[in-house]
Formats: structure tokens, C-alpha cells, sequence
């Protein structure tokens, strides 16, 4: 199946192309990275279209053939999501982009590059492709953080670099010890039986770096200072689709290989998980920097899928994927307003801004929006998710769900507040003739707009694509691998 090497080669050619291009003046680089990122969306349809045609359920390439033991590329409906989602925040970011004049064409060809290092991931089928698609991720978000960054962008770039790193380098050590047990390259290939002894040792080895990509208090302080001194783009794809690989690997990788070790470990799991939902809150209500702000929310909407990871039901791991795709959409809308406001204000403080309803009504009413889905209201993407990750978690959990629910409704407190002072009240006469939100940009914000209200209105999309592999997953969880 050609079109699963084809979401990998794709952004890679685009990213080559647009390096070049920039011979041809400042506007190639952009219209080749939009134009490829266009088509990577497209291929990415094209593969979701295919797979649901398809009697496995998956769709299947090797290099050498199906079945050579060769590197392999998987989608099924635990990456699929993800792909999508990848792609959508893909264009996204390089409509963020196009007023970047430093350098774009190497600033698109890293969004590029590292789009399809993050596709390759989602669709890796085996451990050693998955670990070094893994560690490529962090080379193409490192220069975006240090080269088109702000002020205090090189110590960002590099505590980002290192705690990412450093956690890769455990897990690692978790995925060689697991392919010297199992004797197999292949993801979820199991020829030797791992001991349950192992199991628990192994599933954190695993974990741990997972853990740090997600990220989880206390494992989180490398996230705000990377959101808020990345570029936009840089802070849409970082928030969009790198946490969910941690998501994605504890799912794909860390549980299937130690269902036993996990287990023992969910409790660990959900107090991690609810501690980020409090903590990222309470965090995000003290800020005055409003993406400061917005990046602690990404703590504790996380927090949340941890949560419902550590269920370990079929419904826990499906309220997972949909808080991942969700958290993407709204997050990657919220850095979109907040980078598009910077760069119009060339300010982040909340205590400058207020009554831009006013100011700017096609921004205002943008942000309310993001508000209330990030807030979790009915109808929005943020609601299916966590409502029941909270249900499935008072199953597992019991009574220390309320902690969860107080988290939530702090989650209403800073969203509303940052509504009520950046946009509601009176207009700042410092702003009075600020322009809004520019046409590419509303473009962008539009795209995430109808993917927040289809997945709100319709979780069963979702649900539908996961439910076949989350099955699977429990099955293995009951009886062991």
C-alpha cells in the first residue's frame, strides 16, 4: 500500500523542494510548503478511505514485502486519528507561517521535515523505526524553537531538547531489553512470552519517556518555557500532535509489551494524571502571559488522557484518543489567536489587552469559542473526551474523581477569565486601531473550527475508527500477552 510510504515521503520532497525554492523569492517557500502540506492531507484521506474499505481493518507496507521482517509502516485505527490530526495541523502551521521573512524557506522545510517524522511514528511497524522516527522528531522542533523563536528561545530550545532526550535514552533501554525477549522487531509480535516479573521494570522503562513527551507533572516544566518562546507553528505543532505521542506509544508500545506491568502501575498512572489536571489549572489561572496561559491548559487537558489511559478499558482507551484529537484542535486554534495577536500587538500580557470583542469582533468571537471547547462545552470536541475519561475513571478510581471534577471546573475558571480580561470589558485605548485577524488566518482557524464541532457533535467518528484495536488491547489486558 503505496500511500502509506507516500505520508512519509511527501513532506520530506516538499520540505527538499522548499529549501530550494527560496532562490525564487521569499513567496515559493510557502506556496510549496501549503501546496505539499495540501496534498499530504490529501494522501492522508486517501489512506483513511482505503483502510475502511479494507476487511483487516489496517493497511499494511514493507519495504521488502509484507512479511520479510523488513522496516514496515502500519495504519490502523489507533494511528489513523492521528494522521489526520497531523495533517490538518500540517497546513495550519504553514498558514501561521506566512509572514515568517527570516529564512522561510528553511523555517518550512523543518515544519515539513517534521511532519513527516511525526507521520512516521504514528505509522511505524516496527520498534527500531518507531524509536528513531522518535528521536528525529526532535531535531527539525529544535532548530524551529532556537531559530525563529523569542527572546529567551536557545535555553527553551535546549531544556526541551534535553528532557526529551533524556527520557528517549530510558525508553530505549525498554525497547532493547524487549526485543531481546521477544526475539521480534515487530510491533506487537510477541515470539517469547515476557515474565511478569520483567513486566514491571520493563513498562516503565517504556513509560518514562513517554511520560516526559506527554507531559505529566512533574515531568512538564521543559513544556511552557518551549510553547511560549516557540513560533507559532512551532507551538501548534508541539502542542497539536508531538504530546499525543506519548499518548500513542503508552497505548501502541509501553501496555501491549507489559499488560501486567502496567496494571500494577495504573494507580501510579492516574495519580500522575489527575495531578496534572489540578496542577496544569491551578497554574494556568495564575498566569499573566496568555500563552503561558494556554500551555499550562495543555498540562491539564493531558492530563485527562493519562487518566483515561490508566483505566484500562475499552472505553477509557477510546475517551483517550478522543481527548488527543480534541486537545489538538483546540490547542493548535488557541497558539493560532494568540500568535496571530502577537504579532499585530507584539505582546502577550493579559493586563494590556481587554475589549478586543470590540477592537477586533472576528478574533474576539474566535477566542470565546476556543474558550468554551477547551472549557468542555456540550456540543464542542473538549466535552465527549474527558466526560468520559471522569466516568471511566470513577469506575477504575472511585471517589477520587471528585479531584478530577474540581479540576475541571478550574478549567472553567481560567478559560473564562481569560475571556472576560482579553476580550470583554472595556477597550483598551492602546489598541484602538488594531487591525483583525488576517485572512490566512482565519482560514487556518476556520479548518480547526469545523474539526472541534464535528468531533463534538459526532464522537462516534472517532470512536468507531479505535474501537476494533482498543478492543484487542483490553483482550490482551485480561488474558495477557
Amino acid at each position: 500500500m503505496l500511500l502509506l510510504p507516500a505520508l512519509v515521503l511527501v513532506p520530506l520532497v516538499g520540505s527538499l523542494i522548499a529549501v530550494l525554492s527560496v532562490k525564487r523569492g521569499t513567496t515559493a517557500p510557502r506556496v510549496v510548503a501549503l501546496i505539499t502540506a495540501i496534498a499530504e492531507a490529501g494522501v492522508a484521506v486517501a489512506a483513511l478511505l482505503s483502510m475502511l474499505a479494507a476487511t483487516g481493518e489496517r493497511l499494511m507496507w514493507a519495504s521488502g514485502g509484507v512479511n520479510t521482517g523488513t522496516s514496515s509502516l502500519v495504519a490502523d485505527g489507533l494511528s489513523m486519528p492521528l494522521v489526520l490530526l497531523t495533517a490538518l495541523l500540517g497546513i495550519v502551521a504553514i498558514a501561521a507561517s506566512w509572514r515568517i521573512t527570516d529564512r522561510p524557506g528553511t523555517h518550512h522545510a523543518l515544519l515539513l521535515a517534521l511532519e513527516a517524522a511525526v507521520m512516521t511514528v504514528f505509522l511505524a511497524g516496527d520498534l527500531i523505526l518507531f524509536y528513531v522516527a522518535w528521536e528525529a522528531v526532535l531535531i527539525p522542533m529544535f532548530f524551529l524553537i532556537g531559530g525563529w523563536g523569542h527572546e529567551n528561545r536557545r535555553h527553551a530550545a535546549l531544556k526541551f531538547f534535553i528532557y526529551t532526550f533524556a527520557g528517549s535514552v530510558l525508553m530505549l533501554a525498554g525497547i532493547i531489553a524487549t526485543i531481546m525477549t521477544v526475539r521480534s522487531l515487530t510491533i506487537g509480535e510477541i515470539a517469547n512470552a515476557i515474565p511478569a516479573s520483567t513486566q514491571m521494570w520493563l513498562f516503565w522503562l517504556l513509560a518514562i519517556g513517554m511520560l516526559v513527551k506527554i507531559p505529566v507533572f512533574p515531568l512538564h516544566t521543559w513544556l511552557p518555557d518551549a510553547h511560549v518562546e516557540a513560533p507559532t507553528a512551532g507551538s501548534i505543532m508541539l502542542a497539536g500532535v508531538l504530546l499525543k505521542m506519548g499518548g500513542y506509544g503508552l497505548m501502541r508500545i509501553a501496555i501491549p509489551y507489559a499488560p501486567q506491568g502496567f496494571e500494577s502501575a495504573a494507580p501510579v498512572l492516574a495519580g500522575l494524571g489527575i495531578a496534572s489536571i489540578v496542577y496544569g489549572a491551578l497554574m494556568a489561572i495564575a498566569q499573566t502571559d496568555l500563552k503561558r496561559l494556554v500551555a499550562y491548559s495543555s498540562v491539564a487537558h493531558m492530563g485527562f488522557v493519562v487518566l483515561a489511559i490508566s483505566t484500562g478499558t475499552a472505553l477509557g482507551y477510546a475517551a483517550a484518543m478522543l481527548g488527543m484529537v480534541s486537545h489538538g484542535l483546540v490547542a493548535g486554534l488557541m497558539f493560532l489567536l494568540v500568535g496571530s495577536l502577537y504579532e499585530r500587538t507584539r505582546t502577550r500580557e493579559i493586563a494590556r489587552f481587554g475589549g478586543l470583542g470590540v477592537t477586533t469582533p472576528r478574533w474576539g468571537g474566535i477566542f470565546v469559542f476556543a474558550a468554551l471547547a477547551s472549557l468542555g462545552l456540550p456540543g464542542l470536541s473538549g466535552f465527549p473526551g474527558e466526560l468520559l475519561a471522569m466516568l471511566e475513571g470513577f469506575g477504575a478510581f472511585g471517589w477520587w474523581m471528585v479531584l478530577v471534577a474540581f479540576g475541571a471546573l478550574l478549567g472553567a475558571v481560567y478559560n473564562l477569565m481569560a475571556v472576560r480580561k482579553v476580550v470583554q470589558g472595556e477597550p483598551s485605548t492602546e489598541w484602538t486601531h488594531l487591525s483583525d485577524i488576517a485572512t490566512v488566518d482565519l482560514a487556518a482557524a476556520s479548518l480547526l473550527i469545523v474539526g472541534i464541532v464535528v468531533v463534538g457533535v459526532a464522537p462516534g467518528i472517532v470512536m468507531r475508527l479505535t474501537d476494533p484495536v482498543v478492543t484487542i488491547l483490553v483482550k490482551a489486558l485480561g488474558g495477557g500477552l
